[in-house]
């Protein structure tokens, strides 16, 4: 079996606080995952970065973005290049499909503008190609402010004709697995053949207590202008450095 982080945050987003090589770093060293996907918010330049510096780490990364689209977040996976942000959902699924990606709703069914509505999703899969391309959804994201609107999340999946997905939604190393998803198979093919049949099954790990401790502390460094680094060298140690001296996306 496969298991799979597919909602990972770098420096690239604003709000992410590893460089790509400490978290491929991490990846390695302290999870079981076999595959992840890097998904800044609306750019792929991290994933791009981690899909070249991978095979020094042995680990398959999958190119994606979490684009902000109209009516909520969405993780485009296997894309290869930039998906604009505030097109509709419909547009943008559409523009996944054009580059030969997929597409998960990421975070649904939450109080937020940032999650997508499962009025809008089931639209959406009213369109054939849209069916063919948006193909999972977020059963359980590890990292929302309360966790329990992941049953809400659950309980859509079960209406909607979607794979379901665990994913950390990471902003920080430690996050990273959390939650995952299992697939039968181990590479990224498997992956999308699991995702399109809906063979897709949940890994959740307990959230600790000083989740949001943690968050904030990290966030705040990252307001400082430091983040958790690593050289691209497999092995070496991860440590906090100052942005400005190691990259600024």
């Amino acid at each position: 079996m496969g298991k799979a982080d597919l909602h990972v945050h770098t420096i690239y987003s604003y709000d992410g606080t590893a460089t790509v090589a400490a978290t491929l770093e991490y990846v390695k060293r302290h999870t079981d995952l076999t595959t992840i996907a890097i998904t800044d918010h609306d750019t792929i330049d991290g994933a791009l970065e981690a899909v070249a510096l991978a095979p020094r780490y042995g680990i398959e990364v999958i190119p994606g973005i979490e684009v902000t689209t109209a009516e909520g977040h969405l993780l485009a996976l296997f894309v290869q290049a930039p998906i604009p942000a505030g097109r509709s959902l419909i547009e943008t699924v559409h523009l996944v499909a054009e580059q030969g990606g997929i597409a998960i709703a990421a975070h649904p069914g939450g109080p937020w503008r940032w999650c997508l509505r499962e009025a809008n999703i089931a639209a959406a899969l009213a369109d054939a190609q849209i069916a063919q391309t948006l193909v999972g959804l977020e059963a359980y994201n590890a990292s929302l402010p309360n966790l329990a609107l992941n049953q809400h999340a659950c309980a859509m999946g079960q209406r909607l004709p979607l794979a379901m997905v665990g994913a950390s939604d990471a902003h920080m190393l430690w996050m990273i697995g959390m939650a995952a998803t299992w697939f039968p198979g181990e590479g990224s093919r498997d992956l999308r053949t699991a995702l399109a049949h809906r063979t897709t099954t949940l890994s959740v790990s307990a959230r600790p207590a000083h989740f949001l401790a943690s968050y904030l502390k990290h966030q705040l460094l990252r307001m400082m202008g430091l983040a958790q680094w690593a050289p691209s060298t497999p092995g070496a140690p991860i440590a906090l450095r100052r942005l400005a001296a190691v990259h600024q996306p």
